[in-house]
């Protein structure tokens, strides 16, 4: 009887449980599908501001009109550049800067971490950096974009950490052949460490491609906007006057702005969408390898 009532409470936990994850799922995802189902439904009911789960008119006007767009499909081009090049470029710098600080007979080892942990945990502040990024040439400056984020304190921990797990036997022999510790990073270390490679990859490249402030504050030029300083515009200035008028002149008909807001936030959100699923596999194991000693 009581090993029976003991199975009847963990079922009903079990049933609890996968409701609240259900009820978590549905938050999460109800916004995402509201904005799809709105950015594909024909203007005259993207106008009615109604709740549908489905289009209820099949319209895919709003996305002819952001793709027609110059200045969107711009900014998406200096979005992709900037998320592949920063991505590379941060992996690459902040896996040189680990691999260092990895190593405990590194001289002043402490007082860089020291250094590092306090920019983690404070900031110039708005105007300082402004004032920085115009003295270093930056401003308005498609490498702003790069530049700035090619090192975080954070991720350089996750790097060095891992690196500590790799037995020093293989370090040293590759050294025994006349390997420089370059050659030891690029050939021995690095091709050892693709799920943490993959894990802040993966950090850089949702970073850049949310990231819509920089392009905010440090650039003027309409050619370096990118993509999501240009959907950050829409939404909060509804800047649309633009984009509605190659509406009337390609449809005859004015397309509420709505409307294309949601198509531009499922061209904006889409790509990393799709790229996500193929390096999540990558992301709990990256982390948590050098996390656990024993």
């Amino acid at each position: 009887m009581e090993r029976r009532r003991r199975f009847q409470r963990i079922g009903v936990f079990e049933v609890c449980n996968t409701l609240l994850m259900l009820a978590v799922c549905f938050i999460t995802l109800y916004p995402m599908w509201f904005v799809f189902i709105n950015s594909i439904n024909s203007p005259a009911q993207a106008m009615l501001g109604t709740v549908n789960w489905f289009p209820k008119e099949l319209s895919l006007d709003s996305y002819s009109v952001v793709f027609n767009d110059k200045a969107l499909m711009n900014g998406f081009y200096i979005t992709t550049l900037r998320t592949v090049l920063g991505t590379v470029v941060h992996v690459l710098f902040t896996a040189i800067v680990a691999y260092g600080m990895s190593k405990s007979n590194l001289i002043g080892r402490k007082l860089y971490l020291k250094i590092s942990l306090i920019t983690m945990l404070f900031s110039g502040g708005l105007i300082p950096s402004f004032i920085l990024m115009t003295k270093l040439g930056l401003y308005d400056n498609f490498w702003v974009f790069v530049i700035p984020a090619m090192y975080t304190f954070f991720n350089m921990v996750i790097f060095m950490s891992f690196f500590r797990t790799i037995p020093d036997g293989l370090e040293e022999s590759a050294k025994v052949d006349g390997a420089s510790d370059y050659g030891v990073l690029f050939r021995i270390v690095l091709p050892n460490s693709m799920a943490v490679i993959a894990t802040i990859a993966l950090f850089s490249a949702v970073y850049h491609w949310n990231d819509y402030y920089q392009g905010v504050i440090y650039i003027r030029s309409q050619e370096l906007i990118p993509m999501q300083t240009m959907l950050f515009k829409i939404v909060a200035e509804n800047s649309m006057s633009f984009m509605q008028q190659q509406a009337m002149a390609q449809f005859g008909a004015k397309l509420p702005g709505n409307s294309i807001k949601f198509a531009s936030m499922m061209v904006a959100t889409l790509p990393i969408l799709v790229f996500y699923p193929f390096i999540q596999r990558y992301l709990v194991k990256g982390v948590m390898i050098g996390a656990i000693k024993g």
